[in-house]
């Protein structure tokens, strides 16, 4: 058996995932980080992004969308309180699609920089949740 660590991801809305996994990936915001068992303490901001979890005696990774948030990782124990989180099979490309394109035509018309800059956030969760998407395809999981 597997050296695990436990891990906690909850969003706003409700706990998306609890249990003991071998490893994460994070969406960290200066780039992915990698958690393993006894990985030493970190807080870190987390950006829109895929959170890859490989299950403990799992033979595939399970991802979950996160918007943003904070990752915390204390001895035995990673929590992940997202602002956002969705369970990868539940990512819909035809809703993230149409939200990047009223993000685009938002950017193109826009009328000040706090509107502009919210186009812009909703353009990058946009394009996060497209690339999750084209990851699950390429591991074979949608």
């Amino acid at each position: 058996m597997a050296t695990t660590i436990h891990i906690d991801v909850v969003s706003a809305e409700e706990s998306i995932f609890s249990g003991e996994v071998e490893f994460i990936v994070a969406p960290a915001l200066m780039g992915e980080v990698g958690i393993y068992p006894k990985h030493a303490p970190l807080l870190t901001t987390i950006k829109a992004g895929a959170l890859r979890i490989k299950l403990a005696d799992a033979s595939e990774e399970q991802l979950i969308f996160v918007s943003g948030g904070i990752l915390e990782v204390q001895p035995g124990i990673v929590t992940v309180l997202a602002d956002t989180a969705i369970r990868g099979h539940d990512l819909d490309e035809a809703k993230a699609l149409e939200a990047k394109q009223l993000a685009e035509e938002a950017m193109k018309n826009n009328t000040s920089e706090v509107n502009y800059a919210k186009a812009q956030a909703e353009l990058m969760e946009a394009l996060a949740q497209l690339q999750a998407i084209e990851h699950l395809r390429k591991v074979g999981k949608r």
